[in-house]
């Protein structure tokens, strides 16, 4: 048997007739802890790309004291490799100088990608990284964190030989904000697992666990800065639902309305998230900034309606499926609440929704990102 595209060197791996496997290094450390957004990105991403022909998925854990959790955590296919690493100690380097690279601390493969903005400093191995939103320079500049976040991303953009983004609107900004050639860009959309169009409201347990009003609203996320959870709260009145509002507690401080009119529930584990969402009246993500809105998407893909504010990455992603708002406006928000509310039985709109969703999967992502790995090596 021979793959596809290689010669016939006795030290190359493979021979003529066969297709080569690529040796791929992904930053696994997002795998770590309570899975957000790009714990999930990246659990889903090494899964897909673990599935494709030849690729061989390797996760390498920027941390010492979640090392050996870290083994227990890579989705099936993929493996944890490398010894423990000091994450601040690496940062601080990687921000300042190409010292120390990778592939001696077990960052050996053909690409080297990392997941969470940073970029490992690397002697020959070609770099992808990917930059989910441009949020942290907004933090910088409120003095919110150190300029050393900012130092590191920047110097990790300008490492990486490609660059992914979940959105064009990021690509852009990331063009803009760093100089770099928008053809070392590569667009490399988020997936929506196939449970959710099968996603039912939650049973009598579940709301009993969390206290879920029969109808309501539904934010879901950290409720950080950015999130614009103090417009929401603002726009709500007697005449919507109540609010529930799952996800990590954050920094926000957003508690200024009585608690009957919102719920907190914490973070979910999927399963139940998924219920939650399939349940609400209308799914809100009143964002100053996204890097992408995972969120819309699976509400849609649960036959839920969307409002979102009006900014460029959920416009793109939404593509005319949710009701939108100019960001801060509450007398806006509230009357997009009151329009999604009202369409829940549009069943036109909703299959409409569903279909859109569905066209976003992990195996496209993962598809993109092997597109990025070749234009890396090339």
């Amino acid at each position: 048997m021979r793959r596809a595209g290689c010669d016939e060197s006795p030290d190359n791996g493979c021979v003529a007739g066969e297709t080569p496997d690529v040796r791929i290094v992904l930053d696994g450390t997002p795998l770590l802890g309570t899975r957000t957004g790009i714990g999930r990105y990246t659990a889903r991403l090494s899964e897909a790309l673990a599935e494709l022909p030849g690729a061989r998925v390797r996760l390498l854990g920027l941390t010492a004291r979640g090392w050996y959790a870290l083994r227990g955590a890579v989705p099936p296919g993929t493996r944890a490799i490398g010894p423990p690493l000091p994450a601040r100690m690496l940062a601080a380097c990687w921000s300042r100088s190409e010292f120390p690279p990778i592939e001696p601390l077990g960052g050996r493969g053909d690409v080297v990608h990392g997941t969470n903005f940073v970029q490992p400093a690397a002697v020959r191995t070609p770099g992808v990284v990917t930059i989910h939103d441009l949020d942290f320079l907004d933090t910088s500049a409120n003095g919110a964190s150190g300029d050393g976040r900012e130092r590191l991303v920047a110097r990790s953009v300008r490492r990486a030989s490609v660059v992914c983004t979940p959105t064009s609107a990021v690509a852009e900004r990331v063009v803009a904000r760093f100089g770099i050639s928008a053809r070392r860009t590569v667009v490399t959309p988020l997936g929506v697992d196939p449970e959710w169009f099968e996603a039912r409201p939650p049973d009598p347990r579940v709301r009993r666990q969390y206290g879920l009003p029969e109808n309501y609203l539904l934010f879901v996320g950290e409720d950080g800065p950015r999130k614009g959870l103090s417009t929401l709260l603002e726009a709500l009145d007697p005449t919507l639902p109540p609010l529930v509002v799952a996800g990590p507690s954050g920094t926000g401080g957003e508690d200024s309305l009585p608690s009957e009119r919102v719920t907190r529930t914490g973070y979910l584990p999927e399963e139940e998230l998924r219920g939650v969402v399939a349940g609400a009246a209308a799914l809100v993500l009143p964002s100053r900034d996204e890097g992408f809105g995972l969120p819309v998407l699976e509400a849609m893909a649960a036959g839920v309606p969307v409002v979102c504010s009006d900014i460029a990455a959920l416009r793109e992603v939404t593509a005319g499926h949710a009701h939108l708002f100019p960001y801060g406006r509450a007398t806006a928000l509230r009357a997009a609440l009151r329009r999604a509310v009202e369409s829940a039985g549009d069943h036109e709109s909703r299959e409409a929704a569903r279909g859109h969703a569905a066209g976003f999967t992990w195996q496209g992502c993962a598809e993109a990102t092997m597109r990025a790995y070749r234009l890396a090596r090339s």
